[in-house]
């Protein structure tokens, strides 16, 4: 009865999620939305609807608003030497407090303790069974049960912003990201490089946001350009880290496409490089990827166009080889069908440029400046392709 008493949508949703019976499975296992609001009652009660401070899942490609951090750095590239091809070191945005302006400093020591704090989060959040699973048994239900389900994925009651004090977000058509700043990976190589380089605690993901616009004919597609299975040795690698973050919030790929020029024997692949849980949908395409428009061997064109708005794309660019990997960025960008930007929902690319911090890591396949690589990733949000360095 108390359930009833309370006056907030959220309360409302709660009631409904437990009066239909479809949900039971989902909220047994995680940490739903039921018990999510309750814990956080006296912090929804704030609002009528916690979405009123949040941006609709329907925003155009035209909405890409920067952080004032990083709309900063753009505006200045000649001035911080990042248009310059010396492998500029790029960490005293983060740790000199004369390199930009006080404002900007002070807004990036925030940021460094909200990124933190979101990485805490994501650490403890409960996983969540497939949401696919359960929006596909409700294409007749008008979408109430999606609802409940994507608002089990909030990270804080007042949204994404509620985490991030600094307001140093950036907002795509995939929602909040983390923004575009140099060193193009962590800021936390600029005090233990070798701890942090293959770290991706700095990437940020909206999966409230990416959730509802989820369809129940969707499929959760993931295109891996670069899949170096075994690169890291014993480590996990970064593919596969980043695979159980979306996993842990229900988004279970239905294919993944693994593309890798270097020969590999498809037994150690199978039974030693890939986790199990991966074989069903795990696509191991033992050649290196075309950077020409048109061919079959450009997954661009022979994956990627062959699939629909509706579904859940991510794409990983990484094949070290600024010849194939810049051009098909760059196609990307171009995007002469309009059909890129519609699909694509991530983009992870590792740009190599001349970067001072990186140098010793990407030797001689650099190519181009800081500069060009943040008006480049800039520019495909801008087009409403989602773009983030890839360590």
């Amino acid at each position: 009865m108390r359930l009833l008493r309370e006056r907030t949508k959220y309360s409302h949703a709660i009631w409904l999620c437990l009066s239909l019976s479809m949900v039971s499975f989902f909220f047994l296992q995680q940490n739903s939305a039921c018990n999510t609001f309750i814990t956080n009652s006296e912090s929804t009660n704030k609002k009528n609807d916690a979405m009123d401070d949040e941006p609709e899942a329907t925003a155009g490609v035209e909405d890409y608003q920067p952080g004032s951090a990083e709309q900063y750095i753009m505006n200045n590239l000649d001035q911080l030497g990042f248009n310059k091809a010396n492998n500029p070191a790029t960490c005293h945005i983060w740790n000199d407090n004369e390199t930009t302006t006080p404002e900007v400093y002070d807004s990036l020591v925030t940021y460094k303790k909200d990124i933190d704090r979101y990485n805490e989060i994501i650490e403890k959040f409960n996983p969540v069974p497939s949401t696919m699973d359960m929006i596909r048994q409700d294409q007749g239900g008008g979408g109430a049960l999606q609802s409940i389900i994507c608002d089990s994925l909030r990270l804080h009651p007042d949204g994404m912003q509620g985490i991030f004090p600094s307001k140093q977000l950036s907002f795509t058509s995939s929602g909040y990201v983390e923004p575009l700043l140099p060193p193009m990976r962590s800021h936390k190589i600029c005090d233990n490089h070798s701890r942090n380089l293959m770290s991706l605690d700095y990437l940020v993901h909206d999966f409230e946001f990416m959730c509802k616009k989820l369809k129940p004919t969707s499929r959760l597609v993931l295109l891996d350009m670069g899949a170096s299975l075994d690169f890291h040795g014993t480590a996990v690698t970064p593919i596969v880290t980043l695979l159980k973050q979306y996993e842990k919030f229900g988004f279970v790929f239905d294919h993944i496409y693994g593309f890798e020029i270097t020969k590999k024997d498809p037994n150690v692949i199978y039974n030693t490089s890939l986790p199990e849980e991966y074989i069903p949908s795990y696509h191991w395409i033992n050649v290196g990827v075309s950077s020409k428009e048109g061919d079959k061997l450009n997954p661009l064109h022979s994956i990627i166009k062959k699939l629909n708005e509706d579904d859940f794309v991510v794409v990983k660019l990484d094949i070290d080889t600024s010849s194939i990997e810049v051009p098909l960025a760059r196609e990307l960008l171009e995007d002469k069908d309009g059909v890129y930007s519609k699909i694509i929902d991530q983009f992870y690319f590792e740009h190599h440029v001349h970067l001072g911090e990186l140098a010793g890591s990407w030797r001689s396949s650099m190519n181009g400046t800081v500069g060009e690589s943040l008006e480049l990733f800039s520019n495909l949000r801008k087009k409403g392709i989602p773009a983030h360095f890839w360590p």
